[in-house]
C-alpha cells in the first residue's frame, strides 16, 4: 500500500509540475484568410479558390477557413478532413462587409496557426484596408516565424458612380448666395441625374453630364432661412453596381443677414458697389468718412467694411484705430477700393489702417523716382499748445521717414520770427533729424511771411528735380505783407506750396490762396489728429507717381478659389495705384509692371482685401459693364465676413472603423461649471431621435464620447449641462453644432494602394504572390518539424485512478494476500535453488577431478616418465564409455589440453584418465598394479554419472 500511494503521488506531482514528454511532428498548417468586405465584388471566386487549394493537402495536412470584414471570425477550425465538396466551398457565417480590417483577420489566424506549432496564412483580398494596421500585424507575424502568402482578387465594378465630397459653408448669412461644391467619381461615361436635399426637402434635380474619373460639379443656392441646416446630394444612374456611394452629406448654420459699410469719399460714388451687394442679397449702409463712429463697438455689428476713394486726412485718429481693431481683434472684414484719394495718395503711410490691409502705401524697390527737396514750415505758436504742435512734429516726423536717403528736408519753426530746426539736408541721418523735429517747443506769436520766405530761400539751396514746401499754421499772420513777392518767384524756380489750415482760427483765405499761386494743395481739417495723414498723402504726392495708367491687363496670381473667377479671362483697366504687396498677402491679379491689382489676407481674427483701381468706371469702365461683375464683387465681399463662429465649443469627429468619436473643444474649463453634471452632448440624429451622452474630459479644454454604429449623414448636436443633472433626458439651453460621418471608404471607386499593401505583407513575413490559377502551390512549401509536448495528463490521471482503486483493494478486501504473495513467489525461489545446488555439484566434481589429478601427477613422478615396459595411455571418458587416443598427435593434443586446464577444474561431463598398462613382448599379463588402476577409474566413473543425474 505504502508503494502504491508513493507512485500515486509522484504522478500527481508531476502532473502539477507539467513534466511533459516530447514528440516529434511534420505537418503543414494553412488557414485561408478570406476577405468578405463590401469592396470585394467575387465571392465566389473566393470560394472556388479555396476549394481547389484544399483539394491538395496531403492526408497529414492541416487546413482552416477565416473570414474578415469589420471584425474576423472562424468559418472552419484547423482540421485534416476534407471539404464536403471539392469543387466550392460555402462560407457559413455572416459579418460586417462595411469596413475592412485585414488586421484583425491576421491576429486569427495566426492564433490558430500557434496552437499547432506555426504555418502559413493564405490571404485572399484587394487590399482595400480601411480599418486597423495590416503592417503592424505582419511584423508581429514576422516575429513569430508565420509568412502571409497574397492572393490579389482586385476587381471594378463596370457601371459605379460615388460622391466623393459635398463642400458646403461652415456659415452662411440670411440670404447669402452660396456653392455646393461637388466632387464625384464615375467608372463610365454618360448621364445621372444629381439631387439636392435641405433638412430632407428637395432643392434641386438636374441632369448632369458624367465622364470617367473625377467630375467637379458647382451648384448655386440661396441661404434663407436662419438655423443649423443639413444638406444631402444624391446621385442616381441607371444600371449603378452599388448605391451605398450615392450619397454625400454637409450641414451649415445660416445667421442673421449681413451688413455691409461703405464709406464713401466723395457722395453717390459708391452706386455700382451698392447694385452688386443688391443682387446678392447683402444689405449695406452708405456714409461719409465724417460719420464714423468714435464707439469701437459700433463697428462690430457690421461684417464687412468698404472704405471706397477715402483719403486718411478724412479720418479721425479714433476711427482709423477702430477699423484696424475692428478687424483684427473682432473679425470684421476690410476692403479698400482705389482712386485718386486712397491708398498712398490717400495718406495711409503708417497708419493703422495700412497695418490691416495687405500691401504697402509705399513703393518698396520700385523703378527710379524724382528727387525731392522738401521744407516744412511749422507754426510754433502758443496757440499750437492745445496738441497740435506735438501732433504736427509727428507729421513731419513721419514725412521724414516716407522720404528717401537720397531726398533732402529741410524745418523751419517761426513764431513772431522764423527758426531753422533743420537746416536742409540729404536724410542719411535720419535719426538725427528725428531728434530736432522733437525738441520743439511752442511759444510767442504767429509771422507768416517771413516764414515763408525763409522756406524759399532754403528751396533755392536744394539741388532736386521736385521742390516743395508744406506751410502749416491755426492762426493768422501779424503783418501784412505782399505775398506774390514770393509765390512768383516759386513758380518760376518750378517750386510748389502746400497749405493746411487747423481749426477756425487759421487764416483759410491766405492759406488758400498761396496754395493756388503755386499749384499747391490747400487743407483744411478741425480735427488736429489728421495732421499726420496730410503731411503723408502730401509727401507722396510730390516723391512719387503714384498713379499708373494706360491699357493695363491683368495676369493671373495665386489666390487659392478665386481662380474659378478668372475662367474666362479679368477685363482690363485704365488706371491703377501702386503699390507693394506685404510679404503674406496673397496676390490674386497682377499689373503688367509686377504692382498687386487685387490682394488679400488675414490680418488678426479677420481678413482684407485690397483693390487698387477704383469702381466708379473712370478707370475701371470695362469691369463694371463686365455681366460677371456683381458676382465677383459679392464674392470678393463674402470672403471678408467673419470666419469665426460665436460658438464656444469646435466640434469634431474621427471614424475608425464602424466606431466613432466626438470630439468637443473648448476653451474655458465647463467640466466643473454648472450643476456639476459636467459637459453633456444631446446628439439628434436625421430621424431626430436624440441620444444623451457624456463628455469625459480627456485634457485642459478637450472631450471625447465614443459613438457606436455611427451611420452615415450629417447629425447635429447640442452641448451643455442636462437639465435635471445626470439623470437628464434632455440639454438645458447649451450650444447647437453640427458634425457629418461619410459613407465607409469601402464603398469609394479608384483605391489604387490595395495592391502595394498586399505586396509589402507578403515581403515582411517572407510570404509569396499567387496568382488565380496557383491555388496548387498553397500546401507547397516545407512541413514542420518541431518537438511538440505532449500533454498526457488525462492517461496520467486514469493511471492515478487506476493506483487509488488498488490501494482501496489492498484496504478493504479481506483476501489472504500472505499466501498469495508465496504462490507467486515459490515457482521463483524454487528456480533460484536448482541453480543453486547445480552449482555445488559442479562445485564437488571438479575438488574430485583435481583430486585425482593429483595422485596422478605423484605417481608418474614416482615411477617417472621413461620406464621399460610400461606404456602410458589418454583414456578419456565420453558418455560413459572409455576411448583412448588413437594416435601420437591426438595423445599430445589430449595431454595439451588437460595441461592447460591443470589449475582449473572441469564440469563438463568429459573425463581425461592416464592409465598405465604393462606389456610384455611375450603375453598380455596384467602387472600386479592393476588392480588399484581399476578402482581408480571406476571412482571417477561413478562420480560423472552422480554429476550427470544433477
Amino acid at each position: 500500500m505504502i508503494a502504491t500511494r508513493a507512485l500515486i503521488t509522484f504522478l500527481l506531482i508531476a502532473i502539477a509540475a507539467q513534466l511533459y514528454p516530447y514528440r516529434s511532428i511534420e505537418q503543414r498548417n494553412v488557414v485561408f484568410l478570406a476577405d468578405r468586405s463590401a469592396s470585394m465584388k467575387g465571392q465566389e471566386e473566393i470560394e472556388h479558390w479555396i476549394a481547389e487549394a484544399w483539394g491538395h493537402k496531403s492526408m497529414n495536412d492541416y487546413g482552416a477557413i477565416v473570414s474578415t470584414g469589420l471584425h474576423a471570425v472562424v468559418d472552419r477550425p484547423l482540421t485534416k478532413d476534407p471539404l464536403a465538396s471539392s469543387e466550392s466551398y460555402t462560407f457559413r457565417t455572416e459579418l460586417n462587409d462595411s469596413f475592412t480590417d485585414l488586421s484583425k483577420g491576421l491576429q486569427l489566424s495566426a492564433a490558430m496557426l500557434r496552437e499547432q506549432g506555426g504555418g502559413r496564412i493564405v490571404l485572399l483580398s484587394d487590399g482595400s484596408e480601411n480599418a486597423g494596421n495590416a503592417t503592424r500585424q505582419a511584423r508581429l507575424l514576422q516575429d513569430a516565424g508565420i509568412a502571409i502568402d497574397v492572393v490579389n482578387l482586385a476587381s471594378e465594378l463596370e457601371r459605379d458612380i460615388a460622391i466623393d465630397e459635398l463642400i458646403v459653408p461652415a456659415s452662411l448669412k440670411q440670404g447669402e448666395t452660396f456653392s455646393f461644391e461637388l466632387t464625384i467619381q464615375s467608372t463610365f461615361a454618360g448621364e445621372a441625374e444629381l439631387r439636392l436635399f435641405e433638412d430632407n426637402k428637395a432643392l434641386s434635380t438636374s441632369k448632369v453630364q458624367l465622364e470617367k474619373g473625377e467630375n467637379r460639379f458647382s451648384l448655386q443656392s440661396v441661404a434663407l432661412e436662419s438655423g443649423f441646416h443639413r444638406f444631402r446630394a444624391e446621385i442616381y444612374t441607371d444600371e449603378d453596381g452599388q448605391s451605398a456611394n450615392n450619397s454625400a452629406y454637409a450641414f451649415s448654420r445660416v445667421s442673421g443677414p449681413p451688413t455691409v459699410l461703405i464709406v464713401e469719399g466723395i457722395s453717390d460714388s459708391s452706386e455700382n458697389i451698392e447694385s452688386a451687394l443688391t443682387a446678392s442679397v447683402i444689405a449695406h449702409q452708405t456714409i461719409l468718412p465724417e460719420q464714423l463712429s468714435q464707439e469701437l463697438a459700433e463697428y462690430a455689428a457690421y461684417d464687412s467694411i468698404i472704405l471706397n476713394n477715402v483719403p486718411a486726412t478724412r479720418i479721425a485718429a479714433k476711427p482709423m484705430e477702430w477699423l484696424s481693431k475692428a478687424v483684427g481683434d473682432y473679425g470684421v472684414g476690410l476692403m479698400m477700393v482705389g482712386g485718386d484719394e486712397s491708398f498712398g495718395l490717400g495718406g495711409y503711410f503708417q497708419t493703422p489702417v495700412e497695418r490691416a490691409l495687405p500691401v504697402y502705401m509705399d513703393l518698396q524697390g520700385k523703378k527710379q523716382i524724382p528727387s525731392l527737396g522738401l521744407v516744412l514750415v511749422i507754426d510754433r505758436s502758443g496757440s499750437m499748445s492745445d496738441g497740435k504742435l506735438e501732433l504736427a512734429k509727428e507729421a513731419a516726423m513721419r514725412t521724414v521717414e516716407l522720404l528717401r536717403d537720397v531726398d533732402t528736408v529741410g524745418v523751419v519753426a517761426f513764431d513772431s520770427g522764423p527758426w531753422w530746426v533743420v537746416e536742409p539736408t540729404k536724410l542719411s541721418e535720419r535719426e538725427e533729424v528725428i531728434n530736432k523735429i522733437k525738441g520743439i517747443q511752442p511759444q510767442g506769436g504767429t509771422e507768416i511771411y517771413s516764414a515763408l520766405d525763409a522756406g524759399y530761400q532754403g528751396l533755392l539751396k536744394i539741388d532736386a528735380q521736385r521742390k516743395h514746401m508744406i506751410l502749416l499754421t491755426d492762426g493768422q499772420s501779424s503783418t501784412n505783407m505782399s505775398y506774390a513777392t514770393i509765390t512768383d518767384p516759386m513758380n518760376e524756380n518750378r517750386m510748389t506750396i502746400s497749405t493746411v489750415a487747423v481749426g477756425e482760427g487759421s487764416d483759410v483765405k491766405l492759406l488758400e490762396s498761396l496754395a493756388k499761386a503755386t499749384n499747391g494743395r490747400f487743407y483744411f481739417t478741425k480735427d488736429q489728429s489728421t495732421l499726420p495723414a496730410i503731411f503723408s498723402r502730401e509727401t507722396v504726392l510730390m516723391s512719387r507717381t503714384y498713379i499708373v495708367d494706360g491699357m493695363i491687363t491683368p495676369s493671373i496670381g495665386d489666390a487659392g478659389d478665386w481662380r474659378t473667377l478668372w475662367n474666362d479671362g479679368a477685363p482690363n483697366l485704365n488706371a491703377y495705384i501702386a503699390t507693394t504687396p506685404k510679404e503674406m498677402a496673397e496676390v490674386a491679379l497682377w499689373s503688367p509692371d509686377g504692382d498687386p491689382l487685387l490682394a488679400r489676407w488675414t490680418y488678426g481674427s479677420g481678413r482684407s482685401i485690397a483693390w487698387t483701381s477704383d469702381l466708379t468706371g473712370k478707370w475701371s469702365s470695362d469691369w463694371v459693364k463686365w455681366g460677371t461683375f456683381p458676382k465677383v464683387f459679392a464674392e470678393w465681399v463674402k470672403w471678408t465676413f467673419p470666419q469665426f463662429d460665436s460658438s464656444p465649443y469646435h466640434i469634431s469627429t474621427e471614424v475608425d472603423g464602424g466606431n466613432g468619436k466626438l470630439i468637443v473643444e473648448s476653451a474655458g474649463d465647463d467640466y466643473a461649471s454648472g450643476n456639476g453634471a459636467g459637459v453633456w452632448a444631446g446628439l439628434q440624429n436625421e430621424a431626430g431621435t436624440n441620444t444623451l451622452k457624456r463628455l469625459m474630459p480627456v485634457a485642459p479644454g478637450r472631450y471625447e464620447v465614443q459613438m457606436d454604429a455611427v451611420e452615415p449623414g450629417a447629425y447635429l448636436v447640442q452641448i451643455g449641462s442636462p437639465q435635471d443633472g445626470e439623470n437628464a433626458a434632455s440639454i438645458n439651453g447649451g450650444t447647437t453644432a453640427g458634425y457629418v460621418i461619410p459613407y465607409s471608404s469601402e464603398y469609394q471607386i479608384g483605391d489604387e494602394d490595395g495592391p502595394e499593401l498586399l505586396k509589402e505583407l507578403a515581403a515582411v513575413t517572407g510570404g509569396r504572390e499567387l496568382s488565380t490559377e496557383e491555388s496548387a502551390k498553397s500546401y507547397s512549401f516545407d512541413p514542420l518539424k518541431k518537438r511538440m509536448p505532449f500533454d498526457w495528463t488525462q492517461e496520467i490521471l486514469v493511471v492515478i485512478l487506476l493506483l487509488w482503486l488498488l490501494d482501496i483493494a489492498l484496504r478493504r478486501l479481506s483476501l489472504p494476500w500472505q499466501r498469495i504473495m508465496a504462490t507467486i513467489v515459490a515457482p521463483i525461489r524454487g528456480l533460484q535453488r536448482g541453480q543453486r545446488n547445480t552449482a555445488e555439484s559442479m562445485s564437488e566434481s571438479g575438488i574430485a577431478l583435481s583430486r585425482l589429478k593429483k595422485r596422478t601427477d605423484a605417481r608418474n613422478r614416482f615411477y617417472g616418465d621413461e620406464v621399460p615396459g610400461l606404456k602410458q595411455d589418454r583414456i578419456t571418458v565420453v558418455n560413459d564409455k572409455l576411448t583412448k587416443p588413437s594416435n601420437e598427435r591426438e595423445k599430445r593434443s589430449t595431454f595439451a589440453s588437460n595441461d592447460s586446464h591443470t589449475n582449473q577444474p572441469s564440469y563438463t561431463s568429459n573425463v581425461d584418465i592416464t592409465v598405465q598398462s604393462m606389456e610384455s613382448s611375450t603375453n598380455d599379463q596384467m602387472s600386479p598394479d592393476s588392480e588399484p588402476r581399476d578402482r581408480t577409474v571406476s571412482r571417477l566413473l561413478a562420480a560423472k554419472n552422480k554429476n550427470k543425474r544433477l
